[in-house]
């Protein structure tokens, strides 16, 4: 007797792209306030007081749905994957704080955008699946759209340029450990662990050059970056959840155009075709990556 699987839940695309509209607007947001704070602070600074901000509310959450069982709650069940988890999100973090300062929005963004192609790359590495040829081709395309985004030779290559790649990659290995992690543990812990680590991480790094208090033109910027911290992930969660990766991933790269514009409103940054042109190379790869090649029907 054969037992059937239940039936996967249906797609709700119209309700997933509201959640990513949410999503989009919190990383926009987010980029907007990471700018405005950073005239005062560096970006270990900035990243204390946004990891403390979610903590607080994370610490909140924890306190009024577990009372009285927190630590079952929290608990880790791998303390050291936790630990390689933040490091990797907070340095990745960092990166794109810093890069937003130095690079047009645009280019950073879409440089941030090869994270997924990165996750096909280190995937075998970290959580043992197999590199394929069609995998090392789908890298490539997606790394000759990281040309087309930098243009080295053409225009000065800048440590903004290097910060995005970095960044990307880093957040790529965040996603594989949260994988692993999620293994065991739920998003409640992960959440917990990511604050109040990067609090620590901001608050020790940020004594280096001296610790500057925010003057009060700021903290409504820095609440805002906390809060956006949050609800972008939170977002983009729920929308995966009611869709699945091949409807909300082509959704994401609207923030592209929609950052190179608040670029241009806010910064006077140049829109420049080649960065949609590299955008839109870089958004092939990560489709191809996300859709699975149809399997050969073997010969009679």
């Amino acid at each position: 007797m054969t037992v059937q699987a239940p039936p996967l839940p249906e797609a709700q695309p119209f309700k997933a792209a509201l959640w990513m509209c949410g999503a989009i607007a919190s990383f926009t947001l987010m980029a907007i306030s990471g700018r405005a704070i950073q005239v005062e602070l560096n970006s270990f600074e900035l990243m204390f007081w946004r990891s403390l901000i979610g903590f607080a509310i994370i610490g909140t959450l924890v306190l009024s749905l577990h009372r009285g069982a927190i630590w079952s709650a929290i608990c880790p069940t791998s303390p050291r994957l936790h630990l390689a988890r933040n490091i990797f999100h907070f340095t990745g973090q960092n990166l794109w704080f810093y890069g937003i300062m130095v690079i047009p929005l645009s280019q950073l963004v879409a440089l941030e955008f090869t994270s997924p192609i990165w996750v096909a790359v280190l995937a075998p590495l970290v959580v043992g699946e197999i590199f394929t040829r069609r995998r090392l081709w789908i890298a490539l395309l997606g790394f000759s759209g990281i040309l087309i985004v930098a243009q080295p030779g053409v225009q000065p290559l800048s440590s903004g340029h290097l910060a995005g790649v970095l960044c990307a990659i880093a957040f790529a290995m965040n996603l594989l450990l949260t994988k692993r992690i999620m293994r065991h543990d739920n998003v409640l812990c992960v959440l917990f662990w990511m604050t109040a680590l990067q609090t620590l991480f901001g608050l020790a790094l940020a004594q280096w050059g001296g610790f500057t208090w925010p003057s009060l033109a700021i903290w409504g910027w820095i609440v805002l970056v906390g809060l956006t911290g949050l609800s972008a992930h939170y977002c983009l969660t729920s929308a995966l959840g009611l869709a699945p990766a091949t409807i909300v991933a082509p959704m994401e790269f609207f923030r592209l155009p929609i950052i190179a514009l608040v670029g241009m409103a806010l910064y006077s940054e140049a829109l420049d075709p080649f960065v949609f042109l590299g955008g839109a190379v870089i958004f092939a790869a990560n489709w191809l990556n996300l859709t699975k090649p149809k399997l050969r029907r073997p010969a009679v």
